[in-house]
């Protein structure tokens, strides 16, 4: 029965998806504006609910929000150690013959509420998010030997953990307490990327190693359950189309050969093979999907767009020109708005006609909230909104030799002209010790009392 149903509702979806017109007009392709990070971009994730809040990683361990709404950076966090006393003398002898440490992925939870920072050594980060712009330390875990390659957030057992993969070999899964929960042995060659999944309330990981393996598991102690080679048999990471019915397959092979499929995740094999990539690469093509209906992928200085049912290449930008030979990409939840990295250590934010106007929407009500908050921190004063605790300074040596005025968190703004500037989703409160009442002082236009949630 369960299978009639399942089959049901993917030909449901199937239908759907013919049964929507699409349009060239639908891709984001418009520069709507280019940011200055300051360092080569090596992650990006949009927030999942906020559309217009991207977190970006870099290669000099730096971690930042940015708010595209306003083109501000709202906080900015160099690589630092947060306890080096409970790190391990392997750790320890790393940083002090080679200090330099990067970041190879940045992610959302779900939810988010949480940031996840994976580094070049050793280390993950976990930061608790609260909007505006708070970052607050939740955990330094050190999760592998070498380098951890990819981090992700998944759901077990209705509780929300971490997964990440390294240079050794292995998989582990985290609870947010630094708890490890579960390790996965069996790859022979370091882990390149995971994919987490869920199908029927079934959570699930998919895994790729530099050898070209790609492996199943479920968070059990049995092992892998399928051992499957790799379009291209090297680097290659995995996503599944937004409905979870697809998933797809993007990388390179050692020799330069760019591939993106479509993957048959039952039969272990290419069901569809995506074409218009140059005949060799240098490094690894990066993709991203949208809306259950568009593919991208950046290579030759372009991003190229697929429709998911068509091999054949939709169309090609170079952004205005700028873009590095590989370029970094990543979609926000609603599909439109796309950033793709430049080569000048920087960012451009494509959009649609719909995406243009959300941005040129974003009220300069909350520009001039933000103004007078700045004008009444920088004398002094007490910021506009009150009752919020301030994220606290990250304690250790500062290993990148970032300079500390990088750290900078940019004053709060009010909490209800941020939720007038995007539909952003409410988290559900469950706990009583969650809500409190903070008070306005007098001479303010707002309501002399408020009542604060943090969640």
């Amino acid at each position: 029965m369960a299978e009639f149903q399942n089959s049901e509702s993917e030909q449901l979806v199937k239908r759907m998806r013919h049964e929507v017109t699409w349009s060239l007009d639908d891709l984001p392709r418009t520069v709507a504006c280019a940011m200055n990070q300051g360092s080569d971009v090596t992650s990006m994730e949009f927030h999942p609910s906020r559309h217009t809040l991207l977190l970006v990683g870099t290669r000099n361990g730096e971690s930042t929000l940015w708010e595209i709404g306003l083109r501000e950076r709202l906080v900015s966090k160099p690589f630092e150690i947060w306890d080096i006393a409970s790190c391990s003398a392997q750790f320890q002898d790393a940083i002090v013959k080679d200090s330099s440490v990067s970041i190879t992925r940045v992610t959302w939870s779900p939810d988010g509420n949480s940031i996840g920072v994976a580094f070049s050594k050793h280390l993950i980060h976990l930061h608790t998010y609260q909007a505006p712009n708070d970052l607050g330390q939740l955990r330094e875990i050190e999760a592998h030997i070498g380098g951890v390659n990819d981090i992700a957030f998944t759901y077990l057992k209705k509780r929300l953990c971490v997964v990440t993969c390294g240079d050794d070999k292995l998989i582990k899964v985290w609870n947010l307490n630094g708890q490890k929960l579960y390790t996965f042995e069996g790859h022979e060659a370091p882990v390149y990327s995971i994919c987490p999944h869920h199908k029927q309330n079934i959570p699930f990981l998919f895994s790729n190693a530099l050898d070209g393996k790609i492996k199943a598991w479920l968070y059990d102690n049995n092992g892998s359950r399928v051992d499957y080679d790799a379009p291209g048999h090297w680097c290659a990471t995995m996503l599944f189309s937004s409905d979870g019915s697809r998933l797809f397959f993007c990388g390179t092979s050692k020799d330069g050969d760019s591939f993106l499929v479509e993957w048959n995740e039952s039969e272990g094999a290419i069901k569809r093979t995506y074409s218009g990539f140059c005949e060799k690469s240098t490094g690894v093509v990066q993709f991203d999907t949208t809306q259950n209906h568009f593919l991208a992928a950046g290579e030759e200085n372009q991003i190229k767009f697929w429709d998911v049912d068509n091999v054949a290449m939709l169309t090609s930008t170079d952004a205005e020109g700028g873009l590095p030979n590989l370029p970094r990409l990543r979609f926000n939840k609603e599909g439109n708005l796309l950033a793709v990295t430049t080569a000048d250590n920087g960012f451009k934010i494509l959009a649609n006609a719909e995406g243009l106007r959300s941005l040129q929407a974003f009220p300069e009500q909350l520009q001039e909230a933000l103004k007078a908050d700045k004008t009444q921190s920088s004398a002094g004063g007490s910021t506009i909104l009150q009752g919020q605790p301030k994220t606290q300074a990250t304690k250790g040596p500062n290993r990148n030799g970032a300079d500390p005025s990088r750290n900078i968190e940019k004053p709060r703004i009010l909490e209800d002209l941020a939720h007038k500037a995007n539909p952003w989703e409410l988290s559900e409160i469950v706990d009583p010790p969650q809500c409190g009442v903070v008070t306005i002082p007098e001479g303010t236009d707002a309501p002399s009392r408020v009542t604060n949630c943090f969640t």
